[in-house]
């Protein structure tokens, strides 16, 4: 066997459709393009998404700005560190949404409170609050406060 003994499989390869090549080729005047339109013409062809006439799909959708989505139900919660605890409270007072919204420590006093643990706590500190970090946790409870959640 040599080289130019090799040949494609039977069947495999088939000529070249040449179209527009007179009537009796089969494939003469239009070509199997139809009549008329914008498929007939050269270089007529439709862009991306196009779907003839009707809104697009893509501005069909809501317009959103961003990456991303907003979870409808997600939680944004007042975040206070225990560095600024200490500079408005005292040993042994109450920590709880009111007195946290009286000394101005909330953003929006509606949101559920949050401590955290940026900052040491040196005085004990009764802490009534709905969420609380684990660093922040221990070091109250290493301070001698207490702490509870408010469900």
């Amino acid at each position: 066997m040599k080289l130019n003994d090799l040949k494609p499989q039977e069947g495999s390869k088939k000529p070249r459709k040449r179209v527009g090549r007179g009537i009796s080729a089969g494939q003469g005047k239009t070509a199997g393009r139809g009549t008329k339109g914008q498929g007939s013409r050269s270089g007529g062809s439709t862009r991306l998404y196009h779907q003839g006439g009707n809104l697009p799909f893509f501005r069909r959708l809501p317009f959103v700005r961003g990456k991303g989505f907003t979870p409808l139900n997600r939680v944004e919660y007042n975040e206070v560190n225990l560095d600024q605890l200490i500079e408005k409270f005292t040993a042994n007072s109450e920590v709880n949404p009111e007195t946290l919204a009286q000394a101005r420590l909330l953003r929006d006093p509606r949101n559920p409170v949050v401590i955290l643990g940026r900052g040491e706590v040196n005085v004990a500190l009764k802490v009534r609050v709905h969420r609380l970090s684990d660093s922040a946790r221990s070091k109250i409870e290493a301070a001698g406060g207490q702490v509870e959640l408010i469900a």
